[in-house]
């Protein structure tokens, strides 16, 4: 994905997400996600870090080429070991602790403010390391903040009783990394398509025979 793509599908769902978290009440913020033990505010505080972790990669040390894919990323190893996934856990309710319900959305805006300059001055080529240690290409790290916020978009929306918020630029971005054949034998739209690919769909969605004949990419997620 060029990276002009991948900063237009970011700037577009942070465009949409922002103001709805930044609105969050602290009522819903209370509320239980599927992503337990998270609530939605430390979901929140999770989803809107997904960009930090692109500010950390720029300034950390550099590997001279990408090793690893968008869906090398999202592969089910040690990042999703019980020791990793407490801290991700922890890190996220501590911060909530300590957060207003809507300092999520608030922080996600002016991080994407401070960080998009940063990633188009980046030479061509740019190779980032990510804190599991993996050697990306800059595009492709960004895409993963694409799924990122995307899908944990979709997990607040549920909890927050709230529309899908999607924005249609990262919609697609995320479809066509996970849907390589179309969503043409599901017979459902690209929304519902994303939901089944990543263990978000509704009661009415298809089941895993259906999702793996049509050639649907799964993700593995936290």
């Amino acid at each position: 994905m060029r990276r002009a793509e991948v900063v237009a599908a970011l700037d577009a769902e942070v465009a949409v997400a922002a103001p709805v978290l930044s609105g969050i009440s602290a009522a819903a913020a209370r509320r239980s996600t599927r992503c337990s033990p998270w609530g939605v505010l430390a979901l929140a505080v999770h989803t809107a870090g997904a960009l930090v972790r692109v500010c950390d990669a720029l300034d950390g040390p550099r590997p001279p080429a990408a090793r690893v894919s968008v869906l090398g990323y999202f592969r089910p190893d040690a990042r999703f070991s019980p020791e990793v996934d407490a801290r991700r856990i922890s890190d996220a309710a501590e911060a909530a602790d300590h957060a207003d319900p809507g300092e999520p959305g608030r922080a996600l805006e002016r991080t994407w403010r401070d960080l998009r300059p940063r990633v188009e001055a980046e030479p061509r080529g740019s190779v980032v390391r990510t804190r599991h240690g993996d050697a990306m290409a800059l595009e492709d790290f960004l895409l993963t903040r694409v799924v990122e916020l995307v899908v944990h978009g979709l997990d607040l929306a549920d909890a927050l009783e709230h529309e899908a918020w999607t924005a249609p630029p990262a919609l697609e971005a995320v479809a066509d990394l996970l849907l390589p054949a179309g969503t043409g034998g599901l017979e459902m739209s690209t929304l519902e398509a994303v939901r089944a690919a990543t263990g978000r769909a509704l009661p009415s969605g298809p089941g895993p025979d259906a999702l793996e004949n049509a050639g649907v990419c799964f993700p593995a997620l936290g």
